[in-house]
C-alpha cells in the first residue's frame, strides 16, 4: 500500500478517536489526539457533531468511501423494510472489498480494493473488478489461481489475526469463501463502536 493511502488510515483513527480496525500499528495507541499539528482540543460535541462522527467513522472504516456513493448506501438503506440502521451496515458488509476483507484473503479494506482493482478476485467463477459490488447470499468469492503467491495475500492468511464472522465461510487453503448471508449489527466484528442509527439520524434531520 502507498505512504499516502497507510497515512490516509492512520489520520483516520486519530481523527474518530479509536483503532478503528484493532491493528497493533494504529497511531491511536500512542497518540491518541486529533490529527494535525497539536491535535484538535476536545470538547463536548453537539447533537450535531455526534451524528457527523458516527457517519465519518462507518465510511471511513469501509476504506473512506466517498460522500455520494455513501450517501445513496443510505437512501437505498431507507428505502428498504425493516430498520434503516441495521439495513445500512448490511448494504456494507455486501460489498465485495468487505467480504474479502472479512475472509482474511487480504490485510486491510485499502488493500481489499486494490487488490479486486487489479482483477485478482473472481466471483461466481468471474473476474469482477469493482470493490463496491453487492453480493448475493451463496455467491462464491475466490482468489484467482495466478494470484496466490503474493505477498500480500500470503501474509493476511498466514497470519489470521483477525476473526472470520459467522456470515462468511472461509477457506484459507483454497483461497475461496462464500457470503452466506447479510449479518446483524452485533454480528459485525468492529474493533469499535459502530453507530449506524446516528448516521440515519445525520442523514434524515
Amino acid at each position: 500500500m502507498s505512504g499516502k493511502r497507510q497515512s490516509a488510515k492512520h489520520k483516520i483513527d486519530r481523527r474518530v478517536g479509536g483503532n478503528m480496525w484493532g491493528r497493533p500499528k494504529s497511531p491511536y495507541n500512542t497518540r491518541q489526539s486529533g490529527p494535525g499539528m497539536h491535535g484538535q482540543r476536545r470538547s463536548k460535541p453537539t447533537d450535531y457533531g455526534t451524528q457527523l462522527m458516527a457517519k465519518q467513522k462507518l465510511k471511513g472504516y469501509y476504506g473512506s468511501i466517498g460522500e455520494k456513493q455513501f450517501r445513496r448506501y443510505y437512501h437505498e438503506a431507507d428505502r428498504l423494510r425493516g430498520d434503516t440502521g441495521q439495513n445500512l451496515v448490511g448494504l456494507l458488509e455486501r460489498r465485495l472489498d468487505a467480504v474479502i476483507y472479512r475472509a482474511s484473503f487480504v490485510p486491510t479494506v485499502f488493500a481489499a480494493r486494490q487488490f479486486i482493482n487489479h482483477k485478482h478476485i473472481l466471483v461466481n467463477g468471474k473476474i469482477v473488478n469493482i470493490p463496491s459490488y453487492q453480493l448475493k447470499e451463496g455467491d462464491v468469492v475466490e482468489i484467482k489461481e495466478g494470484s496466490h503467491q503474493l505477498p500480500m495475500v500470503i501474509q493476511a492468511t498466514q497470519t489470521p489475526e483477525r476473526e472470520i464472522p459467522e456470515y462468511v465461510d472461509s477457506d484459507l487453503k483454497k483461497m475461496k469463501a462464500t457470503f452466506l448471508r447479510i449479518p446483524q449489527l452485533e454480528e459485525i466484528p468492529y474493533a469499535v463502536q459502530m453507530e449506524p442509527n446516528l448516521v440515519v439520524e445525520f442523514y434524515s434531520r
